[in-house]
């Protein structure tokens, strides 16, 4: 094998992240650990100062942690990535390492309920304002960008409508007003079903309880710097300019291409601190080993299930970008492997009663708020991920009293739909 040829998904899923201690051991190890000996007070000043790489304490660094940010950002062809908490962890740190108050960022309406709260109000609360547009067509977020817009923000396919963003004429958009274009790839599933960086995505976040994971045993999130943008643009002088917490250290001169995801760990995650556990990453890296043939299957399934709920006569609409008549399906095509993902949309008919005795038969398919997992799952958004949001705000991004969002799992499709059809009988 040659040394330059690179390595494809699957390979790097396995190998990526991983090498040999002095044990020989396969498996990466777990260093429960919060603290780390300095060998001398000069290294550890060093450490400090960031002028000389190691481990300081486990908020910042981890060697399990490592390993899986190294395989994180190998799969996604990244120059690095960092660990932390949760999916929402992940967007906080990468927006506030972007945004500070007085300024703003422009973003989809099309978000996952809980990203909608924390733009909406946390963020507001900070004094960076979140500008919805109203719809995440290029030309309808762009003319919402001023001189005070620091970051362009969508998700690759939205939570729960299915919605896909033409990535690379919003990535045209953002650097044509030299700001960065952030996605939220978590169903893009780590880079397998859509690595945003390939259209011009400067900045991935990634809810790793998810896909990652696959498994629904951790929590964890994921922000993966691309190395593409231009941080010396006078735009980012907390990048490119004195840092006030390291004596006046220029972050993008001395990191270079690393400078955002050095920024990231050493102020976002130093001062925040929502690091996750290094069991947790343990956990994360597993799960990564078998990535591309869980969503493989769980694609197919999906496909399965989109077919038998558009011919069912109790389903009103199907949101599947698979289908040729979405409206997301062109870009479904050019975007995502097999032009496909892992989740479905339906609105049945009736009403919000009928809704909730149909979840509420259901044996098999599990009623929680979650995707990506080993099991199949159903999600009533309007009562659930999207609670917090006024009846209007439900309307405007299609949250409907009757709409179930539905992630495929690994069982045999064919059991699954079975207890589709007999939850479909109490209707």
């Amino acid at each position: 094998m040659s040394e330059n040829k690179p390595l494809h998904f699957e390979t790097l899923q396995v190998h990526g992240g991983y090498h040999v201690d002095h044990t020989g051991s396969r498996g990466v190890a777990i260093y429960p650990t919060a603290a780390y000996h300095f060998k001398t007070c000069e290294y550890a000043a060093n450490l400090f100062e960031l002028s000389e790489p190691g481990n300081i304490y486990t908020r910042l660094h981890n060697p399990t942690t490592a390993a899986y940010e190294e395989r994180v950002a190998a799969l996604y062809g990244g120059v690095g990535a960092l660990a932390l908490s949760s999916g929402m962890a992940a967007i906080l740190i990468a927006v506030t390492s972007l945004a500070s108050a007085g300024q703003n960022i422009v973003a989809s309406p099309y978000l996952y309920g809980g990203t909608f709260n924390q733009f909406t109000i946390s963020l507001r609360n900070l004094g960076i304002e979140c500008r919805m547009a109203g719809s995440d067509r290029a030309e309808d977020l762009e003319k919402l960008i001023d001189s005070n817009t620091r970051a362009l923000f969508v998700e690759s396919m939205s939570n729960p409508g299915c919605s896909v963003s033409d990535l690379e004429a919003l990535a045209a958009v953002a650097h044509s007003h030299g700001i960065p274009f952030v996605v939220d790839n978590t169903f893009g599933a780590c880079g397998y079903l859509c690595n945003p960086f390939r259209w011009g995505a400067d900045i991935v976040v990634d809810s790793a309880t998810k896909w990652t994971n696959g498994h629904g045993t951790a929590m964890g999130g994921i922000i993966v710097d691309g190395g593409t943008f231009d941080w010396g643009n006078g735009k980012y002088p907390a990048i490119d300019g004195p840092s006030e917490g390291y004596h006046g250290l220029n972050l993008h001169k001395t990191f270079g291409r690393s400078a955002f995801i050095v920024k990231c760990r050493v102020d976002g995650l130093r001062d925040f601190g929502c690091c996750p556990s290094p069991f947790d990453s343990y956990l994360m890296m597993l799960g990564l080993e078998t990535l591309s043939l869980r969503v493989r299957q769980e694609t197919e399934s999906t496909r399965r299930l989109a077919e038998f709920f558009r011919s069912h006569p109790k389903v009103k609409h199907v949101s599947y970008v698979g289908f040729e008549d979405d409206p997301s399906y062109a870009n479904a095509q050019k975007y995502f492997r097999f032009g496909a993902g892992g989740v479905v949309s339906i609105e049945l008919e009736g009403t919000l009663e009928s809704t909730v005795r149909f979840v509420e038969a259901l044996h098999l398919v599990a009623h929680m708020t979650m995707i990506g997992d080993s099991i199949s799952v159903v999600t009533h958004p309007a009562s659930t991920t999207h609670k917090q949001l006024s009846e209007a705000d439900q309307r405007a991004v299609g949250i409907t009293p009757t709409l179930l969002r539905v992630s495929a799992g690994l069982e045999c499709v064919d059991d699954i739909i079975d207890d589709f059809e007999q939850a479909f009988a109490h209707i």
